[in-house]
């Protein structure tokens, strides 16, 4: 099958090689009777140049003879009956009568007559032109002719010339064809490379045409929608870490629940099945087994509602109550409700009256967290300070790694991975969010072996 550069080169040369016959042909036959026309004309300022010399000639076979070796022409004189009476190319007495020849006959009634005949005396095809003059008072017919061969080969000169330069013109052209098909291949060759990378989504591959401006319409259309392919394989990527993350997200959350909800429950259903298996049990036993019982069942319900929390706070179903409240205060009922929890355990507060403008719950929900998660991970004493518009919590515990400071406050993300608590990982996680929806931010600073301090500031809560 023929490549396209191929069938247009094809095209072009059958094109321009059809046009060139046609032209030629044209040529030809507009030469050849250019040409005719040429000798007609001759032949007639001849006629007319013997007709003035003929008054002073006396012998007519001498002079005819004279103009042949001059003029190379076939001259005849006829008498007014046809008769041949002089002749330079042939016998006279031996020719025939001429009377009914057709350029004779026209003679009567035409200045010129003419016609192209094939000449049985000399044997060779012959223009005749013929005129009827006076001659001492007599009528008689000038007939000069020439030979056609004599013309054409004239005309075949000229013609031979001519076919010379159209060949040349045909390779001239055919060169010039076979460059621009180079040019055509190596714009098809570039467009094609291009295809090939982009098929292969290396969008940053590079297309050069240089030599027609089609093809570098069509380069710069093919940009054009590399480009928008470029734009939505990366928003396609984008999508596609989207979901991953989302099913990430979605194990960690079912991951979390079933490694989160196994003790608990699995002690519920301890404390039960003993209940059941033994109905005489001591009441005082039975009384430490339900709560138990209880105290499991609220550490699912607790975990239950933080999940719920974490996951409005994330998608932003959650909306804020602000109100104005006294800041202190909510510290030290946080520190108060705690302390009931770790009895043996010690919160400092020191703070000062801070009245400021959020949503209360969201707030203490912070602070719970901030402090339950260092009286955890921290055996010694932990402070809760309000001072100069910031909130810390300090603890002497064991720190945190340098590696895990940018992790810590990423959903179900724990330190210590194999203990169980009924944080699931989500506590740092939901202080994030609801000092991100009140305009602040958590910072973090800690010692491994030393202790660490979780704070965020409250300008943005202060009331105005």
């Amino acid at each position: 099958m023929l490549k396209i550069h191929q069938i247009f080169i094809i095209k072009f040369l059958l094109l321009f090689v059809g046009a060139l016959l046609v032209s030629s042909l044209i040529s030809y036959i507009s030469l050849k009777s250019i040409i005719i026309n040429h000798t007609k004309e001759d032949l007639e300022n001849s006629i007319v140049f013997i007709e003035l010399d003929l008054k002073n000639v006396d012998n007519l076979d001498s002079y005819v003879s004279k103009i042949h070796k001059r003029t190379g022409l076939r001259v005849t004189l006829i008498d007014n009956n046809g008769v041949v009476i002089a002749e330079t190319n042939a016998d006279k007495n031996s020719m025939e009568n001429h009377s009914n020849r057709y350029e004779i006959m026209h003679a009567n009634n035409e200045k010129f007559a003419y016609i192209t005949r094939y000449s049985k005396t000399i044997g060779a095809d012959f223009l005749y032109i013929a005129t009827k003059v006076m001659y001492k008072d007599k009528h008689i017919y000038i007939r000069l002719s020439k030979s056609l061969s004599k013309v054409m080969s004239d005309f075949y000169s000229l013609w031979s010339k001519l076919a010379v330069t159209f060949v040349f013109i045909i390779l001239l052209a055919f060169y010039i064809s076979k460059i621009m098909s180079k040019k055509i291949v190596y714009d098809i060759e570039q467009i094609t490379s291009y295809l090939d990378e982009i098929s292969n989504k290396n969008y940053n591959a590079i297309i050069k045409t240089r030599h027609f401006y089609e093809f570098l319409q069509i380069s710069l259309l093919l940009k054009n929608l590399v480009k928008k392919l470029s734009s939505r394989e990366k928003q396609k990527r984008k999508y596609t870490a989207k979901l991953r993350l989302m099913n990430k997200q979605r194990n960690d959350i079912l991951s979390a629940i079933s490694h989160e909800f196994k003790n608990p429950i699995a002690s519920i259903m301890g404390y039960a099945q003993t209940l059941q298996e033994e109905p005489d049990i001591n009441p005082k036993i039975r009384d430490k087994f339900l709560e138990k019982i209880s105290s499991n069942g609220e550490k699912i319900s607790i975990m239950l509602d933080r999940l719920s929390l974490a996951v409005k706070l994330e998608n932003n179903d959650l909306e804020l109550n602000e109100t104005t409240f006294d800041l202190k205060p909510l510290c030290e009922e946080v520190a108060a409700n705690l302390l009931s929890k770790h009895k043996n355990r010690h919160i400092s507060v020191t703070a000062q009256a801070c009245m400021i403008y959020a949503d209360k719950t969201m707030i203490e929900l912070a602070l719970i967290n901030l402090v339950d998660n260092a009286l955890k991970y921290s055996e010694s004493e932990v402070e809760l300070i309000l001072n100069e518009n910031t909130v810390f919590v300090k603890d002497k515990g064991i720190g945190i790694k340098e590696e895990h400071l940018e992790h810590v406050s990423g959903k179900f993300y724990r330190v210590q991975k194999n203990s169980w608590d009924n944080s699931m990982g989500l506590g740092l996680s939901l202080v994030n969010y609801i000092l991100k929806l009140h305009g602040a931010s958590l910072d973090i600073q800690s010692t491994f072996g030393v202790g660490s301090t979780f704070s965020f500031s409250i300008k943005s809560m202060l009331k105005k």
